[in-house]
């Protein structure tokens, strides 16, 4: 196929890149979108970046463009950034531009070692990771897609550009990008030459950072079409958290499951709203349990302990993954406490919102309807504990019952000033309020709250 031709095809460019692409044709250059915009684009959906590539020298766009402010983000690799002027309210947009060019050899399994720059589109496109991704378009030239990325499109394929084990090998991320597109592109699977190579080539991704690969990650379960992506490709999976491996095939022997522990873990992580933190909870909550299993008498298997063996596992991941403090810390709390059983009681309840706090509460919530609906149908029935659990929840908060320190009555400085000795008793004693005031033993009321604690105070003189 020729590199370039026109279409009936129309791209609806914003008007502060129409203006790059405007400007470079007007001095005599080539320039283009490229790349996920024009992919998007043809899908129907919005695109959120739009990149120029262009034919000109960095040198020679900020020439082009020196009645503009012109960033050198990227020198080194041919790109700038252009401020344009067509924003609403004469905001100035942010435009990547960056020159046609040819990669040499990738020795960290990343990086181009050095780049080249060249005068031809098709050499450009030639270095990129999926057809899907190697197609630019110009008002002005149409389409340039060497690689009939636009029928790939349409046929909702994945497929490297070229030879796929040598894309991966130059980077290893691409081989993560594959599933992510797979996973988050309704429709496209993965072609299999390229299927197998990433297969193949997935100990690349020991060379990637954790950082790069968390991000990837994040894409990836959050995608629509997790589910059978995880299924189809897990030793990719294993190969970023080899601690779910012993999970896979691991049949649980417990009339309560009718999956595997890592069937169980991947449709539990398709159950949940798509937020990272709550996915991660979900593909990991279970992850403990072949280092917990035991059999009966009977042969049935039971996997005591296995919420904190997977908590811990879920804190060894998110650690080498160098995710936030905080996402850390939530993932440990949902799958250290999945594994709760209510017992229809308001108190519980409440103890749950203490321990949890608010948010936290209605994700593991969303947590234990998602893993109850990855077990044996018989097993949905608790669904409706969960809404009741909810309900109840809701209520506390609208009228603000007293579930912790901080709608109790009184505080520590009440307790000061009645003579309680400052101090770790003084926390203890507030919780114990807490805790009787959620049992019903004492009502949330200053007066009857002080008053047990100076009659605690005379017993102990």
């Amino acid at each position: 196929m020729s590199e370039s031709g026109k279409s009936e095809v129309k791209i609806r460019i914003p008007a502060a890149v129409a203006t790059i692409l405007e400007g470079l044709e007007a001095a005599g250059f080539q320039a283009y979108i490229v790349g996920g915009c024009v992919r998007d684009a043809l899908l129907g959906m919005e695109p959120h970046d739009f990149d120029v590539t262009t034919d000109a020298a960095p040198q020679q766009v900020e020439q082009v463009f020196r009645a503009f402010t012109v960033l050198e983000t990227g020198l080194k690799h041919g790109t700038v950034t252009v401020l344009s002027p067509e924003g609403e309210d004469g905001a100035r947009v942010p435009v990547e531009v960056t020159t046609f060019r040819t990669e040499g050899s990738y020795s960290d399994g990343r990086h181009p070692d050095a780049v080249s720059f060249t005068k031809r589109i098709g050499e450009d496109l030639a270095r990129r990771d999926f057809t899907m991704n190697a197609i630019a378009y110009s008002p002005v030239r149409g389409f340039a897609d060497p690689f009939d990325g636009r029928a790939d499109v349409k046929a909702g394929l994945i497929r490297a550009v070229g030879e796929a084990a040598a894309r991966f090998r130059e980077d290893g991320l691409r081989i993560l990008r594959a599933i992510r597109f797979a996973a988050v592109l309704p429709g496209f699977r993965i072609e299999e030459e390229t299927a197998r190579a990433a297969k193949e080539t997935r100990a690349l991704l020991s060379r990637i950072s954790a950082e790069r690969v968390a991000q990837e990650l994040a894409k990836l379960l959050c995608g629509s079409q997790v589910v059978p992506v995880l299924a189809a490709f897990p030793e990719i999976l294993f190969q970023v958290i080899p601690e779910l491996r012993p999970a896979f095939g691991f049949s649980q022997n417990n009339p309560h499951h009718v999956y595997s522990v890592y069937e169980h873990s991947i449709l539990s992580c398709g159950y949940v709203p798509p937020a990272f933190h709550l996915r991660l909870a979900a593909l990991l909550h279970d992850s403990g349990k072949p280092y917990c299993y035991a059999e009966d008498e009977e042969g049935i298997g039971h996997f005591h302990g296995h919420a904190a063996r997977s908590a811990a596992i879920a804190e060894a991941v998110t650690s080498r993954l160098k995710l936030d403090r905080c996402t850390c810390e939530r993932v440990r709390l949902l799958v250290e406490m999945h594994d709760i059983r209510w017992n229809g009681t308001v108190p519980m309840v409440k103890r749950l919102l203490a321990r949890t706090g608010e948010e936290a509460f209605f994700e593991l919530l969303a947590l234990l309807r998602a893993d109850t609906k990855a077990q044996a149908p018989a097993e949905s029935a608790r669904l409706a504990d969960y809404a009741e659990m909810e309900r109840l929840a809701r209520e506390i908060l609208v009228q603000e019952q007293c579930f912790s320190r901080r709608q109790l009555a009184v505080n520590g400085s009440d307790l000061l000033a009645l003579g309680f000795p400052a101090g770790p008793e003084l926390g203890a004693i507030l919780d114990e309020l807490v805790d009787r005031v959620i049992d019903g033993r004492l009502p949330n009321e200053q007066e009857a709250l002080l008053a047990y604690v100076r009659n605690r105070l005379a017993q102990s003189e």
